[in-house]
Parts: structure tokens; sequence; C-alpha cells
């Protein structure tokens, strides 16, 4: 009997603190949010982890302190996961071409020159990214829309508005981009490089980008079709395949892309003069022209190279 009932107290408490919360996350929820379509479980989950207090300052640096000092104390999960039983040699490369540049010369770069971006370059960036490069009609008679990235059941949810700070020819702004006029429309005038690091959760070192593009998710269009609490997570990893896409854009565009999830998130929405229930912000991803020394700030000098261990001879492959 002891044995039993030391065995249940722990899933007693595991209960007990789920339950709290899930409790504290149900009350952040909407009224409005369940009857405008959404499941209560991703409701608890959206609503539950926004607007978070993100550290600023001298909070920051402590919090990177106190994380070298976890560091040596409990050392963080390996970076490569170890692996049993034989295993077969897949030889690399060599990568030769535009594309193979393009993807191993995508960073997030927190260091951006003065000069602005062009209008071009902005729109070659957003049409190849949010734009509708196709359209159809499926057996029940609805309409969808083909894009460079894939979208669960084609639903396509995200929207794409633009937080201009140095565009050539753009006066500084908020504007929803329209993948069906291929046009930036007015949402409103004015925008600063101050606003922009405050809406990014006082991340000063995008301060010099020239443009943010804030992604929104339209939740009907993914609630019709699937109206079950996992079409939440299509939205999330849709955000992701778009975010990427993006960025590898902006690389060959010769721009310096940046992405984030540290966003203060009611604030933007009303900036934006979406809902936040029907409408919600996800993810943040912003370009800039690139510093005439090249520098970016993660790794200034040479690509870092991979433990020996990582290729079969125990030697670094060249990527020529």
């Amino acid at each position: 009997m002891t044995a039993r009932a030391g065995r249940r107290r722990p899933d007693a408490a595991i209960r007990a603190l789920l339950d709290r919360a899930v409790a504290d996350a149900c009350r952040r929820v909407p009224g409005a949010a369940i009857p405008r379509g959404w499941p209560p479980l991703a409701a608890a989950f959206h609503f539950g982890t926004r607007d978070v207090e993100w550290l600023r300052g001298a909070e920051g640096e402590a919090f990177e302190a106190t994380q070298q000092q976890k560091a040596k104390a409990d050392p963080p999960p390996a970076v490569f996961k170890r692996v049993r039983g034989p295993g077969t040699f897949l030889p690399p490369g060599p990568y030769r071409g535009e594309f193979a540049e393009v993807l191993l010369g995508r960073r997030t770069w927190r260091g951006f020159g003065r000069a602005a971006i062009r209008q071009r370059q902005l729109g070659s960036l957003l049409d190849l990214t949010f734009g509708a490069q196709m359209a159809g009609t499926t057996g029940a008679g609805t309409e969808v829309l083909f894009k460079t990235s894939p979208s669960g059941g084609a639903c396509h949810p995200i929207e794409a508005y633009v937080m201009a700070l140095r565009v050539t020819g753009l006066d500084p702004g908020f504007y929803h981009y329209s993948p069906r006029t291929a046009r930036l429309h007015l949402v409103r005038k004015g925008a600063t490089s101050d606003q922009a690091v405050r809406y990014l959760a006082g991340q000063d070192w995008f301060a010099g980008a020239a443009a943010v593009v804030f992604m929104t998710a339209v939740l009907p269009r993914l609630w019709w079709r699937y109206d079950h609490p996992r079409s939440y997570r299509a939205a999330l990893l849709e955000a992701g395949h778009v975010c990427q896409t993006f960025c590898l854009v902006a690389t060959w565009l010769g721009l310096a892309p940046f992405c984030t999830m540290a966003l203060e998130d009611s604030r933007i929405e009303r900036k934006l003069r979406v809902d936040g229930v029907g409408e919600i912000l996800l993810y943040a991803a912003g370009v800039g022209s690139r510093p005439r020394d090249g520098r970016w700030v993660q790794w200034p000098g040479n690509r870092p190279k991979l433990p020996d261990s990582h290729t079969k001879t125990g030697k670094r492959q060249t990527v020529r």
C-alpha cells in the first residue's frame, strides 16, 4: 500500500500543476475567441503565451551571466545525438552553383549598413515570399493559391505587414502587402527605428534594419477546413516555412535578413489594426543593407568548423 501511494503522489502533484497552469491560461482567453472558432486547447496555449515579459537591459545581462554559470555546473544537452548501429557514409558535395551559395550563406544578421534598400528589392522579396504565384480551384469548388512555401490544405493563412523604415521612394510607415495587387497598402503613417526596437522586445541590434515584416495568421482560413486544435500547429509551422523562404530570398538579393519571435504581441496587433482573435501576430522577419565591411555579429571571422568526428575521414570537408 505504501509503495502504491508513493507512486500516486508525483502524478497527483503534476496534475495539480497542470490544472493551475491551464486555469491561468484559460483566464487569458478573450471571450470572443471560442465563439469565433478557436479550439479551446489552441486558445489556451496561444493566449496563455502572448505578451510575455521580455528581459531588457541589466536584467538581460544578468540572465546571460546566469546562463554562463549554469553551463559550467550543468552543461547544456549535446548538439549531436548519440547514434547506435553501423553507419553508411554519404559523401557530401562538392557544392557548386548559386543555390548552394545562397543556402550556405544564410545567416541571422545583427549589423546593417547605412544604405536604404530599394523598392525593387523589397518588391522581389515580398513577391517571392508571400506572393501568389498561381491560383486554382479544388474539387469542392473553393479557390486555392499556390505560393513558394507549403501550406496545410493550401489554406495559406499568413499575411505580411511591412514596417518600412529606410526604403527608397517609400515613406516610413506600416503597410499591408497584398499578393492580389502586389502592392503595399498604407495602414499607418510614420515608423521609427526606436519603435522597431520596442516592438522587437528591446533588441537594439535590429535598430539599423531598413524594414521589418510582421507575419500574422488569418485563422478562419484554417478553422473552416480543420476545426480542431492541431490546426493551430499548421499556422506555426507555416510561419516557419515562410520565414526561411524570406531569409533565403533576402540572402540571394544580397541583403542582410533576420528573424525573431521576441515580440510585443498586443501592441503590434493594435498598430497593424488586426483584432488579435481572428487574425493574430505570429512572427517577425526583417532586412537591411549589408555593412560595407561584410561584418556580421555572430561569427565575424571564417565559418566555424564542426567537430572532427562529423566526417568520415576526421577532416573538415571543404565547400567550394
